[in-house]
């Protein structure tokens, strides 16, 4: 396989017409080498528009999902981010090279561990694995500038809304299926924040995530 034409391809094809505009973002995901982050059953696929599977069930999300998240999140560097639900290690790659520092949280010691080899191998520095469930945000270092969810939870926690400064912002992907929404969240002040939902999707639920209290007679 030609890996820079099917780079190409997947930038140029699924993620540019996904509103993914922001050439600074277009860049990165040219020179951070995804197939370097999947695993080596699925290597083929590494630039297809799908979830790719990982160990334990889970899935890494969809180039063009990554990139939308990533581009509306409008990271800078001087700010620290937390990413819950670490998987391979891609996203919080990506998150590094626009960020001061990433701590990414792991549910499942065999990905939080791929997770560490993987960013160690493309000399990531500035990216901390944790091993935990981190569904309900990561106090230890709060508050955090940028919150990334990766993967979907039924609702938000008020605990996660409550470890980004005022003035941070909150990628999530709200919902149950059939119907999940992706939003970026922004704490306006300590007590006030603004909602944009950015588009439909369907993924992974995040695993340790709490379920909704349902109602029983």
């Amino acid at each position: 396989m030609d890996l820079e034409k099917a780079r190409f391809n997947m930038i140029e094809q699924q993620i540019r017409p996904w509103d993914v505009l922001d050439q600074e973002i277009l860049d990165l995901l040219a020179v951070v080498k995804r197939e370097q982050f999947v695993p080596q059953a699925y290597a083929a696929l590494a630039f297809v528009d799908m979830e790719i599977p990982l160990p334990a069930g889970q899935n890494m999300l969809a180039p063009r999902v990554e990139a939308r998240l990533l581009q509306d999140l409008n990271v800078r560097k001087h700010e620290n981010v937390l990413e819950i639900g670490a998987g391979s290690g891609y996203m919080a790659a990506l998150l590094a090279n626009r960020a001061r520092h990433v701590l990414t949280v792991e549910i499942v010691p065999e990905l939080a561990e791929l997770a560490r080899q993987n960013l160690a191998a493309a000399g990531v520095s500035n990216a901390e694995v944790a091993e935990g469930n981190g569904a309900e945000g990561w106090a230890v270092a709060a508050p955090y500038d940028v919150i990334c969810v990766s993967g979907s939870v039924p609702e938000i926690p008020q605990s996660l809304l409550s470890q980004v400064k005022v003035g941070g912002r909150i990628a999530v992907i709200v919902g149950t299926a059939p119907v999940m929404e992706a939003r970026i969240i922004t704490r306006t002040s300590e007590a006030g924040y603004q909602s944009v939902n950015l588009f439909e999707t369907l993924v992974k639920p995040l695993q340790g995530a709490a379920q909704p209290s349902r109602f029983q007679f």
